[in-house]
């Protein structure tokens, strides 16, 4: 590898430190080194898709809430992501700043492996006849907008009737996503390297509410019927945390799994399972 992108939160790098060591330490051993900020749309249009279609790598500076922003800008490209961590659990990230130089030097020598992981595709369609379409690397969440109230939610697998969650919100989450607003909610960890897709209720009005686990293969809708009495349900629909849209009784969102995977570098021999009860000690 010889081509870096650098990906830097400015909020968590102060003074651009990390940055600045990582591009030495690549810059001193002949590599390119391209950097921008992990601000909303950071990446433009001249520098993307051209500009960065040479890029072999692009090193994260953050949590995972800027890994999410990036993956959502590179999409397209599926350039493999090397994360360090400068947040807090950083579940995808793989570096800690104390170890960079140890980890470039393992890269630059290819002593590497990649990790595909799945996406969510989500498709929303209004009453009005408007549609949306978004990803997702963590999770589509439909959710309640404005008053504090239980809202009603119908889900349909494969266009058969699931059930009706009477809930805050509901969770559609891929394995990555499970240790995110999935694991608040009470869902099940899953690997981050398997296919599945994970439904979780937020707040649920009831005592003996459980996740649902589909298969990837599967279509999941989320339909908004009426509120109590007729009403109007205003929703809102997030994706990844950042991309939103508001919807509203009569709107559909539908789920599936994308076509397209986010690409991981793995440096560690630390399992997942190693990683997380460590993770979960902090």
């Amino acid at each position: 590898m010889k081509h870096f992108l650098i990906y830097t939160n400015v909020h968590k790098d102060s003074g651009f430190a990390v940055t600045g060591r990582i591009c030495r330490f690549l810059r001193e051993r002949g590599c390119d080194v391209v950097t921008v900020t992990g601000e909303k749309n950071s990446l433009g249009e001249s520098d993307s898709p051209a500009a960065l279609e040479n890029v072999d790598c692009m090193l994260v500076l953050g949590g995972d809430g800027t890994i999410l922003r990036a993956v959502r800008e590179i999409r397209d490209l599926q350039i493999p992501i090397l994360g360090v961590n400068l947040g807090t659990l950083g579940f995808m990230t793989e570096v800690e700043p104390e170890h960079i130089e140890e980890a470039l030097t393992q890269v630059l020598a290819g002593d590497i492996a990649r990790q595909e992981r799945m996406m969510l595709r989500a498709a929303v369609e209004r009453k009005d006849g408007e549609n949306q379409e978004q990803w997702a690397l963590n999770d589509v969440v439909v959710s309640r907008r404005g008053s504090l109230q239980i809202n009603d939610f119908d889900i349909y697998v494969n266009d058969r009737f699931l059930k009706r969650y009477s809930a805050d919100g509901v969770i559609v989450s891929t394995p990555t996503g499970t240790t995110g607003y999935n694991l608040s909610a009470g869902g099940p960890i899953a690997a981050p390297d398997t296919r599945l897709m994970i439904i979780t209720p937020i707040c649920p009005h009831t005592l003996n509410q459980r996740s649902i686990i589909l298969s990837p293969e599967d279509r999941i809708v989320i339909e908004i019927p009426e509120g109590r009495e007729g009403g109007r349900q205003e929703m809102e629909a997030n994706f990844d945390g950042s991309g939103r849209t508001g919807m509203h009784t009569g709107d559909r969102i539908t789920i599936t799994r994308s076509e397209k995977e986010a690409v991981f570098l793995k440096l560690n021999k630390v399992s997942f399972l190693e990683n997380l009860r460590r993770k979960m000690k902090e």
